[in-house]
């Protein structure tokens, strides 16, 4: 009976003690050699902390991750923080978790302390590798942690731009690490290359799953991914045969053109989350890569990165969405109407998660929590909480799920109800359109919508005419912006919230 992650750790370090199971830019690492840093960054955290909040200041590389796996030997938490984050973003998580401890190294440690001054207490890694190993100690306190017991807590800003800390159990990641494994066939044969940074919920398919079956994660630099060909070169060079990355790399690489110049015939599984797939560069992948496997992911922060699935089985046109799917095993999925009845086929509603996937809430913050995650309205006969994801979907006729946008993003313009999400999908079909993002200027009553194009001489009225023939014509933006790119927020997304106040300025 599985009921902590590093119970994974241990079963694969007796089955692979000497497999590499860590690459990054600087070092690799065996699972022997892995685990024994983490028990050494153990034994360098004060006995008497237990079930509390550690921070993690590192860039992303193995020692952060073997930070974490330290923490929890310790029998705490982790809450990684990003180092480039700007300081406001920085500050405000400090505050939230209120650490009474921070783990950094040679990189930031003077930082940290120029930062903090004496009222925390910081243990730099490089120091920590130093220390003695008490396995009766680990033990016992493993022993003592339950499966109910906090792993991590990941700060996500939504579209508000303020921080939450979602808090997330050992149960809930281990039951998404078996789903994972089981689902797309991870084993010791597997190389992952990370993309995610380790402050974003993407990363713990790859970290968990490399832990159960004895991967390979390879650590790809931050960098590589502003350059397409330098990250496809990535993937060739590392034999690496399973990505798990956000739509706007995939969608980037695309653009690029330049898939049909790489051989990767390690490559076989392509899965993607985090926002919408377009299918019009996912059928770029799919023309230079047909055999490989594809699978788009859904899923909030607030219930362990994924609840619902969609393997790519069947052909799509490019104005087409990509559906998300189906529930993950031991998960429901309750597509929800105003009146909290559950929607029929075709009836647009608000996502509902049911499973033991849920996170605790947020830190510290009970009053958020209670807005969020809110008794099932279809069951009245005991306490079961819902997580209201604020994301609109309705079923098609094959019962499959299809994504239509954020609950902010439905708009209620000219008397009409109306998606973004459909506006965006109706754009991306334009091939020269390589970005967009539809947002809504509720003072003005505007959409608008902001567009990467790769002509120049597609003006804004050639893209109004397009959309003319795709969409309704109360549906058409008022303005349409051009830009060169749209720039992406630290987990890789469009960044709405500096859209939003580029749309006030208008």
């Amino acid at each position: 009976m599985i009921t902590n992650i590093l119970d994974y750790l241990e079963d694969t370090v007796k089955k692979y003690p000497e497999k590499i199971g860590f690459r990054d830019e600087t070092e690799e690492m065996t699972f022997l050699q892995f685990q024994a840093e983490a028990k050494k960054v153990a034994m360098t955290i004060p006995r008497e902390m237990k079930r509390q909040p550690i921070v993690v200041f590192m860039k992303k590389a193995i020692k952060e991750l073997a930070t974490f796996m330290g923490i929890v030997y310790s029998g705490n938490y982790y809450v990684p923080i990003e180092p480039d984050s700007p300081l406001e973003r920085i500050d405000n998580i400090l505050n939230v978790v209120e650490s009474k401890l921070i783990i950094s190294d040679d990189v930031y440690i003077d930082r940290i302390r120029e930062k903090m001054g004496e009222n925390i207490t910081i243990i730099n890694y490089n120091s920590s590798l130093n220390a003695e190993i008490d396995e009766d100690y680990l033990l016992r306190t493993k022993n003592g942690q339950l499966d109910t017991d906090p792993l991590y807590v990941l700060f996500t800003s939504g579209s508000t731009g303020t921080p939450k800390g979602v808090i997330i159990s050992h149960h809930a990641v281990i039951d998404y690490t078996e789903w994972c494994v089981e689902t797309f066939d991870f084993s010791q044969e597997t190389i992952f290359a990370n993309q995610s940074s380790f402050c974003f919920d993407n990363s713990v398919l790859e970290i968990y799953s490399t832990l159960k079956a004895g991967a390979v994660l390879d650590i790809i630099p931050e960098k590589l991914f502003v350059f397409p060909r330098k990250a496809l070169e990535a993937l060739k060079d590392k034999e690496v045969n399973t990505i798990f990355w956000v739509p706007s790399v995939l969608v980037s690489i695309a653009n690029a053109n330049i898939l049909s110049e790489y051989v990767l015939p390690n490559l076989k599984k392509i899965l993607f989350c985090g926002e919408v797939m377009p299918n019009k560069q996912l059928n770029v992948w799919r023309k230079y890569f047909p055999d490989a496997f594809y699978a788009n992911l859904y899923g909030p922060t607030e219930i362990t990165d994924v609840c619902t699935y969609y393997i790519v089985e069947r052909e799509f046109q490019d104005e087409e969405m990509l559906p998300i799917g189906k529930a993950c095993k031991n998960t429901q999925i309750l597509v929800l109407n105003e009146k909290n009845e559950l929607c029929n086929t075709g009836e647009a509603g608000e996502i509902y998660v049911r499973g033991s996937c849920l996170s605790f809430g947020y830190y510290g913050d009970l009053e958020r929590t209670e807005q969020a995650f809110v008794q099932n309205p279809l069951n009245n006969k005991w306490k079961e909480l819902l997580y209201r994801t604020g994301d609109i979907a309705k079923y098609n006729e094959k019962g499959e799920l299809l994504y239509l946008g954020r609950k902010d993003f439905q708009i209620k313009h000219n008397g009409y109800r109306i998606e973004l999400g459909e506006i965006e999908a109706a754009a991306y079909a334009l091939e020269e359109i390589k970005q967009c993002c539809a947002l809504y200027n509720q003072q003005k009553k505007q959409i608008v919508l902001f567009c990467a194009v790769s002509n120049p001489r597609i003006c804004e009225k050639d893209i109004y005419e397009y959309l003319k023939k795709k969409i309704p014509k109360y549906m058409l933006p008022a303005v349409i912006v051009r830009k060169e790119k749209l720039e992406l927020n630290e987990n890789g997304k469009i960044d709405r919230v500096k859209l939003k106040k580029e749309m006030e300025r208008l």
